[in-house]
């Protein structure tokens, strides 16, 4: 017998993610070894969150930041070392829908151990500490559209 799909989640959501709803707003507390991009998506769609941003603070490791380059209209990624707990100085994004399903995107500034800060868009990382997070949720469902001449999906407004 395999478990899968919405079994496996709830499963996952009594032994790590924790979150309170106050009005439209979700306080999310992030644990150990959980992947943040993933978590929130994942979040969003049990959650049927459409719309929304998202800000929060913690720490974090194992980390894939990207770059957008104009030139090659592609995401270069590099990698930042996984023994280390990077301080997530600032985590703000927003929340919109992709072919019907929450598209989360987030930006990320980190601080490591020597007081150096750096972050870009958010490819993935792990948690390392805690990440304490606010989900503001909007009323109205917000789409993205794909724009040909930058082949990215803005938001359609």
């Amino acid at each position: 017998m395999t478990i899968e799909g919405p079994i496996i989640w709830a499963l996952f959501k009594k032994l790590f993610m924790k979150a309170k709803r106050v009005n439209n707003t979700y306080l999310v507390r992030l644990e150990k070894g959980e992947e943040i991009l993933s978590t929130l998506t994942n979040f969003c769609e049990e959650n049927s969150i459409k719309a929304g941003y998202i800000t929060g603070i913690g720490g974090a490791g194992d980390v894939a930041l990207r770059y957008f380059d104009l030139k090659e209209k592609r995401y270069l990624e590099k990698r930042f070392n996984e023994g280390i707990n990077y301080e997530i100085i600032a985590l703000n994004g927003n929340i919109s829908q992709l072919d019907g399903k929450p598209f989360v995107h987030l930006h990320i500034t980190l601080g490591d151990p020597d007081y150096k800060v750096f972050g870009g868009h958010l490819g993935s990382a792990k948690i390392s500490i805690t990440a304490e997070i606010c989900i503001n949720i909007l009323d109205e469902a917000i789409d993205r559209k794909f724009d040909e001449g930058f082949g990215l999906n803005f938001l359609d407004l």
